[in-house]
């Protein structure tokens, strides 16, 4: 029963789509053997839209197999246009992460050596040409002097920041500059990080010994930061002076360890601005 009616409406779909075809040739017919007007132009509003129909019904699996071509390649287009801004994300992000790690780590050495990062009132750079180490005493001459700006009790330090002396004495174009380690060297210090002050004293050794005050319990131990603190007025705060060689000597910057410093001017807060 159900092939029987698949049959009927098979062949009524066939009858029709012949109808829809005989159109347009009765169309041409009329057109090259009689070529009445009036009749081709009623013929034409009814067999175009007909025509138009049935070239849609045929041409719509080709329509629909070109659209879904073109889909695909766009879709595979789109496809690889992710994978690459994907990897360019991750990319990103990894660099992010790694900028952030950096940002990490620089704040949490900042807070652990308690350094001073910012720019003096002045620098004057200047050269060594001449260091003296005599019994206990360990000074050193820079070419720079009145001439240039450098006044008695300047600080001085290496290019890179670590204290090296303070200018004792000044002429028109030198000056004399006082080793950490001189015996006449005494300076106020802190450790770096914590709230730990007291004094380095210069003997003439390579590392001068440190005797802190604030906290006798405090037991310093070997790479802990030693820097400047302004306890005493002399010093500004937070410059480099060396690292802890064990529990009560610092190793420190040495004059024939340098061919180059930088002068430092601080205000009258004993701070950098």
């Amino acid at each position: 029963m159900k092939q029987g009616n698949i049959s009927s409406r098979a062949i009524k779909l066939i009858k029709s789509a012949a109808a829809a075809g005989a159109v347009p040739l009765i169309f041409i017919y009329v057109l090259v053997a009689k070529p009445d007007f009036y009749l081709i132009n009623w013929l034409g509003h009814i067999v175009l839209p007909v025509a138009h129909t049935v070239g849609n019904v045929i041409t719509w699996p080709v329509r629909a197999l070109g659209e879904s071509v073109e889909n695909i390649y766009d879709l595979s287009n789109l496809r690889s246009e992710n994978e690459r801004l994907r990897g360019e994300i991750d990319e990103l992000r990894a660099m992010k992460n790694t900028c952030d790690v950096a940002i990490s780590e620089n704040r949490r050495l900042s807070n652990e050596l308690d350094i001073v990062h910012a720019t003096p009132q002045s620098v004057i750079m200047a050269d060594v040409v001449h260091d003296t180490v005599a019994l206990h005493h360990s000074n050193f001459l820079i070419n720079k002097g009145v001439f240039d700006g450098v006044k008695r009790g300047m600080v001085v330090t290496s290019v890179d920041g670590v204290m090296a002396g303070m200018v004792v004495d000044v002429g028109g174009d030198f000056s004399r500059v006082r080793a950490l380690n001189d015996a006449d060297s005494n300076i106020a210090v802190r450790i770096a990080g914590d709230e730990v002050y007291g004094f380095l004293n210069g003997d003439g050794s390579k590392f001068p010994e440190i005797g802190l005050f604030s906290r006798p319990e405090f037991k310093a131990a070997k790479g802990m930061s030693v820097i400047t603190s302004n306890i005493s007025g002399v010093l500004p705060n937070g410059i480099l002076v060396g690292t802890m060689k064990n529990e009560h000597e610092v190793k420190v910057l040495l004059p024939d360890a340098i061919s180059r410093v930088k002068v430092l001017e601080f205000d009258t807060n004993n701070e950098y601005k």
